[in-house]
């Protein structure tokens, strides 16, 4: 006579049964659950416990547990863990609130030479002084657990974001002016058959472009063999030039002087440049910053030589973004002069001038697509 089961059968219904069937065939999911969707199954089916057992190579007990959680929590439940208490936290509220004060003070100020932590500078610091200071709890801390620690806190005392001070007082009344400018550039622009005498241009100078040579021959792709340009790892550098350049905001025609220097004198000499490029009774109005060089004595006895043809407009301080100049300088750090090498100082500023003619022959207008609202702070 077959032996009646002591436990009650497990009743569900039609969908359940087919996520069962469909979890208990599944290979990506976890094992643990498919396991037991496999014993629920059988159990339903009628089988015994022991006879389950047996067929999937386990212990009897663990089948228990895994109908005994069906019936009392439901199928579902039975197929994962239930929450268990764990072990109680090790570290006391007092401990962690030490680590993280420990981990906001810069190094520096407690007689150390770095400027911000280490992971493994920190818990070196932890370990040697946690017992002096009553956290006996941490006398074990791993780099882990300061991780966790520091995770759950949100802190990363070993990075640094920088943010700008506004140190103009008058930054927002310059910011405002810049963008007005922008505004009637871009009104001027959508009525191209007005009739204008007047143009507005972005300037800034770009220093410190590099004159690199190559030490080794330069070597070119070749298919099969290697797919990059070669080059030795060694090079020489033979100085640097400054680019004083100004776009035209109407034309997005390029003004440019590469020297040696971005000197008053240099600077002086861009602006007879672009007085010469445009007719006399033009006004010529410029974006500029507050370069020692575009308010000299010497700049300002020049001015004097040409009044009314110059108006400038100043960006505040550390409002250098507000330049669209700033958008050609970084178009053209990421196209002609990228990775350039020369053989002499004289060849890069002839490789300059030739890729600003390149770009001229082609002008882009610069816009400025944010309205005044959404810079403003």
């Amino acid at each position: 006579m077959e032996q009646r089961r002591k436990r009650p059968a497990l009743v569900i219904d039609t969908k359940t049964k087919s996520e069962l069937i469909r979890l208990s065939n599944q290979r990506s999911q976890n094992h643990a659950s498919v396991f037991r969707a496999k014993i629920l199954l059988s159990y339903i089916d009628g089988k015994r416990i022991s006879d389950i057992a047996r067929e999937f190579n386990t212990t009897r007990p663990l089948v228990e547990r895994c109908i005994d959680k069906a019936l009392s929590y439901g199928v579902k439940d039975a197929l994962k863990d239930l929450p268990r208490s764990g072990r109680k936290p090790s570290l006391t509220d007092d401990s962690k609130a030490w680590v993280i004060s420990l981990a906001c003070t810069p190094p520096k100020d407690l007689g150390y030479a770095s400027e911000t932590w280490t992971y493994s500078m920190l818990v070196k610091h932890i370990l040697k002084y946690a017992e002096a200071n009553g956290h006996d709890c941490l006398m074990r801390m791993s780099k882990g657990g300061l991780t966790r620690i520091l995770e759950q806190s949100g802190i990363q005392p070993h990075k640094i974001t920088y943010y700008l001070e506004k140190r103009d007082p008058d930054f927002d009344i310059k910011m405002a002016n810049v963008l007005c400018v922008y505004k009637e550039v871009e009104m001027i622009n959508a009525t191209p058959d007005i009739e204008r005498k007047r143009t507005t241009i972005s300037y800034d100078e770009k220093p410190g472009i590099q004159a690199i040579k190559n030490i080794g021959a330069q070597l070119p792709p070749v298919p099969g063999f290697h797919s990059t340009i070669g080059r030795d790892h060694e090079y020489k550098r033979l100085g640097t030039v400054s680019l004083l350049a100004g776009i035209d905001l109407h034309t997005g025609y390029v003004h440019a002087v590469v020297r040696d220097r971005h000197r008053s004198s240099e600077f002086i000499e861009f602006l007879q440049l672009v007085d010469a490029s445009y007719p006399e009774d033009w006004l010529i109005k410029l974006v500029l910053d507050n370069h020692s060089a575009h308010i000299s004595k010497e700049t300002q006895r020049f001015l004097l030589t040409k009044p009314g043809r110059f108006e400038f407009v100043f960006t505040p301080k550390h409002g250098s973004w507000l330049n669209m100049i700033e958008m050609f300088f970084s178009k053209i750090a990421r196209s002609f002069l990228r990775h350039i090498r020369v053989g002499s100082k004289k060849e890069l500023i002839e490789r300059i001038y030739q890729g600003l003619d390149e770009i001229n022959k082609d002008p882009v207008v610069f816009r400025w697509k944010y309205k005044l609202d959404e810079v403003m702070l």
